[in-house]
């Protein structure tokens, strides 16, 4: 699977431990206008939702994933639940 699909999953490995962490690719655009309606900049969304603000750039462009924790934490800045945020769905 791309990592532009909708979800991927990527396998961390190092010695002695292997996890996996299942990434999501929001709908960034959803993520663009309700940020711009609720007037907020990226740099203020990041730091509420403890992301890197070039992270959140990346992921509004749809160049980037994150994982659910990091969406949840960007949903509630917005004040939405994050149905609202991912790609199947519309603000």
């Amino acid at each position: 699977m791309a990592l532009d699909a909708l979800q991927c999953t990527v396998m961390l490995a190092d010695a002695a431990t292997c996890c996996y962490v299942s990434l999501v690719t929001p709908n960034g655009t959803a993520i663009r206008a309700l940020r711009n309606a609720l007037k907020l900049s990226i740099r203020s969304v990041a730091r509420d939702a403890h992301c890197d603000p070039s992270h959140l750039s990346r992921l509004e462009r749809g160049e980037a994933g994150m994982g659910e924790p990091g969406l949840r934490r960007i949903a509630a800045v917005l004040g939405v639940s994050v149905a609202a945020i991912n790609r199947e769905e519309e603000p």
